[in-house]
């Protein structure tokens, strides 16, 4: 359903910036609001200014931040930000110098010092992101400069659209003291692994995820699955063009060729191919018994392990890639990967053990090239790719697929439900449908 698409793509659609689709979403409501409040337990927003579906993650994930913010003063900037625009109307203008005036006294730490490039650089940083979601408008101005001189001046307005930005909580959060309390979501008298919040959690991790893993989050998620499986599977490929599929120890939400939601992996570049190519070896690796997997489909490996694996795939693959990655350090490489592969959710890095945690969406995906292709890197011959493109349809992890740059790709097929199937890191089963 293409507004229901439309509400998990978008944060919210403004009636100033599109009125027409505004309309048409408010129109579509009614039929929406059943699956969003009884399935994914998502208040919907309707007003004279916008429409908003509020998408609070059940399990926040690294790449649920806001992409464009570098550095942890940006966020403290931006809720100051919004705090400044709380006590203004809807078009009412203010100038820069207003707000970095507040933000300077408001600063939880010592006073901003505005004469830094770097301070008036995070602040534009800030200032864009909110331009750009529809939170302010510049009447007059530019920030460059402001960026270049700290008494530069814009004259912005405020749409009225950050009263909304921030979820409600139900009580003060001045008293939360660790991360874990924000997400209470306040069903205080209910049981929460087996009332209505364990089926909105569910639901929640899988279309929120790129995947869902029995390592992580309530063991009672799988338990519902396995009484439910059948339902949720239906409710899913109803409302979205979409294949679901359930493992002992994973879930994913593979979207078909008209399912437009989210970000979609592979991309047509060569990090997408290194991670491709890990994947393969990590494969490979528990092909040969060199790595065992665990019953909970995951494969727990030492740091400096998983940074000779990389090293590794940079090596055996390194002609295939762009000159770029191919003229890359090898410690750069082994950061940008890694961080990639954790972006989704392919790894995850266990701090206090020192270890790599390979999850079962690497096990679902492998890629290799042509026929012929020899490997490292011939100085000879360091300006020719080996390689020709080709399309692929094929689903990757639990995003749909999309072309492959230079690779051949492979997943394992899906047998029949019920039957046990080389998918994941090992044979496993699905659930019986």
């Amino acid at each position: 359903m293409e507004e229901l698409e439309t509400l998990l793509n978008r944060r919210w659609i403004l009636k100033s910036e599109d009125k027409k689709l505004y309309y048409q979403i408010r129109d579509a409501a009614g039929d929406l609001r059943p699956f969003l409040t009884e399935k994914l337990g998502c208040h919907l927003i309707e007003n004279s200014t916008l429409v908003k579906l509020e998408k609070i993650p059940a399990q926040p994930e690294s790449f649920m931040g806001i992409e464009e913010f570098h550095s942890i003063d940006e966020y403290v900037f931006f809720c100051i930000l919004l705090m400044f625009l709380e006590d203004r109307d809807a078009e009412e203008q203010f100038i820069l110098s207003q707000l970095t005036e507040y933000i300077s006294t408001s600063s939880p730490d010592a006073p901003v010092e505005w004469t830094l490039y770097s301070n008036r650089r995070k602040l534009v940083r800030v200032l864009r992101y909110a331009v750009a979601q529809g939170i302010l408008r510049i009447s007059d101005g530019s920030d460059e400069g402001f960026m270049n001189e700290y008494e530069g001046e814009v004259l912005y307005e405020n749409t009225g659209a950050s009263r909304y930005f921030m979820r409600s909580f139900p009580s003060d959060i001045t008293n939360y003291q660790k991360p874990e309390d924000f997400a209470d979501r306040g069903w205080y008298e209910m049981d929460e692994d087996r009332g209505l919040i364990r089926r909105h959690r569910v639901y929640n991790r899988i279309l929120f995820s790129p995947g869902m893993y029995r390592e992580s989050g309530s063991a009672e998620d799988f338990e519902y699955l396995k009484y439910y499986h059948r339902r949720l599977r239906e409710d899913l490929e109803k409302n979205f063009d979409c294949q679901v599929q359930i493992f002992k120890g994973s879930v994913f939400f593979i979207p078909g060729e008209d399912c437009r939601i989210g970000h979609t992996f592979p991309e047509n570049n060569t990090l997408s191919d290194a991670v491709m190519l890990t994947c393969g070896l990590i494969r490979e690796r528990i092909g040969q018994g060199d790595w065992q997997v665990r019953a909970d489909e995951t494969v727990h490996i030492e740091e400096l392990e998983w940074e000779s694996l990389l090293l590794e795939v940079k090596k055996r693959y390194s002609r295939g890639f762009s000159k770029a990655f191919r003229l890359m350090s090898g410690k750069e490489f082994v950061e940008k990967v890694s961080a990639e592969m954790e972006r989704w959710t392919f790894i995850r890095s266990d701090q206090e053990q020192h270890r790599k945690v390979i999850l079962p969406s690497a096990g679902r995906i492998t890629a290799h090239y042509p026929g012929g292709f020899t490997g490292e890197e011939d100085p000879a011959d360091a300006g020719n790719h080996p390689v020709k493109k080709r399309k692929s349809g094929r689903k990757a992890s639990s995003v749909s697929g999309a072309e492959s740059s230079d690779l051949q790709q492979e997943e394992k097929q899906e047998d029949k439900p019920g039957e046990e199937m080389q998918i994941s890191l090992f044979e496993t089963q699905e659930y019986s449908s």
